[in-house]
C-alpha cells in the first residue's frame, strides 16, 4: 500500500495528490527511520546504490538503474571534497529523485507522467519512465539545450517545447495536469523526489565514516538538492547515526536569486550560464529559508563570469561538468573570501551535472 500524503500546513491527508487544496506542498504522512545504532561503515553493503538506505525511504524500490554510490573524492585545489553526482545514469543528480518518484508512480499504477524541467530533471524522469514502461510528456523551455532534448526524445518521452520564461513552462505543464493529461512527476512539488535527493546526505555520511562535514555547498534553484541534503542530514541526526548538522550553503545565479536576495538584498546583473537554476519563485521557498536559518547556512548569487572561470578550472583539473555545476565551487571560493567559511573548514561540494550535457 503506497504511503499517504499530508499537508504540513493545514493537516489534510490524501491517498495521492500533487498539491494540497490550500496550495501547500505535501509530504509523506510517515517518514521512516531505522532503529538501532549506525552500522559499521566498513561492513555496510552499498551494492544496491542509494537503495541501500531503504530504511530511510518511504517508497519501495520499483524502478531502478543501479543509481547512487557516487564517488566522494578529494579536491585539494579547492581544499574540499567533491561528490561526483555527474556519473549517474543520465548524467545528473536528478536521478536520485527520478528513481524514487517513478517508483512511487509504479506503486500507484500510473500510466503516464508529466513533468516541467529546464533539462536534467526532464531527462531523468523520461529515462526512468522508460525503465518503468510508463509514458511521459516533458514540458521544456523552447531554448532547451539540444543534448538534454535528445536525452528526453531517445527515452521515448514526448518533449513539449514552450515559448517564454521558465515560469511559462510550469504553467503549461500545470494546465496539462489540470486537464488530466498525466500524473505530475514534479521535481519541485513531489515529496518522493525529495526522498530520493535526501540520499546524497546518507552517502556522504557513510563515505566519511558517519562524520558530517562542516559545510555542504550546493547549487540552489528549486532546492531539490539543497533541501534533499537538509532532510537527509536531519534524518541521520534523528536516527542517532550522526551527531550534528552541517551548514548548508546555497549558490544561486545572479538575476535568479530569490533566496540570496531575501538574505542580502538585490544582486546585480544576470547569469545565463547557470541555466539549470534559473528559478525566480521556488515552490519551497519558506522551507529553504528555514533550512538556512536552522543550519547557520547562507545563500549567495554568482555572476556569469565567476561561473565561467570556475567551469574552466574544473575542466582543467579533470572534472568534466556542465556550466550550472560550476556555481557551487565558485560559491565556495566566494564564501571563503567573505569570511563565511574559514579556510580550514571541512567542506563537501556536489558536482551535479555532466559536461556532456553542457
Amino acid at each position: 500500500m503506497p504511503s499517504a500524503l499530508v499537508c504540513p500546513d493545514c493537516g489534510t491527508t490524501y491517498p495521492d495528490r500533487w498539491r494540497c487544496e490550500c496550495g501547500h506542498p505535501l509530504e509523506f504522512a510517515e517518514t521512516p527511520l531505522p532503529g538501532g545504532p549506525a552500522p559499521d561503515p566498513a561492513a555496510f553493503d552499498g551494492r544496491r546504490g542509494l537503495w541501500s538506505f531503504e530504511e530511510f525511504l518511504p517508497v519501495d524500490r520499483e524502478v531502478t538503474l543501479g543509481e547512487g554510490a557516487t564517488p566522494l573524492v578529494d579536491a585539494p585545489e579547492w581544499d574540499a571534497q567533491f561528490k561526483l553526482e555527474y556519473v549517474f545514469p543520465t548524467g545528473s543528480f536528478k536521478d536520485r529523485g527520478a528513481t524514487t518518484t517513478l517508483s512511487r508512480a509504479a506503486e500507484l499504477g500510473v500510466e503516464k507522467v508529466v513533468e516541467d524541467s529546464s533539462g536534467n530533471a526532464g531527462a531523468a524522469i523520461a529515462t526512468y519512465a522508460a525503465r518503468a514502461g510508463i509514458d511521459a510528456d516533458i514540458y521544456v523551455p523552447a531554448s532547451v539545450k539540444a543534448s538534454k532534448l535528445r536525452a528526453i526524445e531517445r527515452a521515448g518521452a514526448t518533449p513539449v517545447r514552450v515559448e517564454g520564461s521558465r515560469e511559462d513552462v510550469t504553467d503549461a505543464c500545470l494546465d496539462a495536469v489540470a486537464s488530466g493529461d498525466g500524473w505530475y512527476a514534479s521535481h519541485a512539488w513531489n515529496p518522493a523526489f525529495f526522498a530520493g535527493t535526501a540520499t546524497v546526505a546518507y552517502e556522504i555520511a557513510r563515505q566519511r565514516d558517519w562524520q558530517v562535514p562542516d559545510a555542504v555547498v550546493t547549487p540552489l534553484g528549486h532546492g531539490t538538492l539543497f533541501l534533499g541534503a537538509y532532510r537527509g542530514f536531519r534524518a541521520l541526526l534523528e536516527a542517532g547515526w550522526t551527531d550534528r548538522m552541517p551548514r548548508l550553503l546555497g549558490a544561486q545565479a545572479s538575476g535568479y536569486a530569490p533566496i540570496a536576495e531575501e538574505l542580502h538584498g538585490a544582486s546585480e546583473g544576470t547569469n545565463d550560464v547557470a541555466d539549470g537554476i534559473q528559478i525566480r519563485d521556488p515552490v519551497r521557498r519558506e522551507e529553504i529559508l528555514e533550512a538556512v536559518v536552522e543550519t547557520d547556512g547562507d545563500a549567495i548569487a554568482l555572476d556569469a563570469d565567476a561561473v565561467g572561470r570556475e567551469l574552466e578550472r574544473l575542466h582543467e583539473r579533470g572534472f568534466y561538468t556542465e556550466p550550472t555545476c560550476a556555481v557551487a565551487p565558485a560559491a565556495l571560493q566566494a564564501y571563503r573570501e567573505r569570511g563565511v567559511l574559514d579556510t580550514d573548514s571541512d567542506v563537501v561540494v556536489p558536482l551535479t551535472g555532466s559536461g556532456l550535457k553542457g
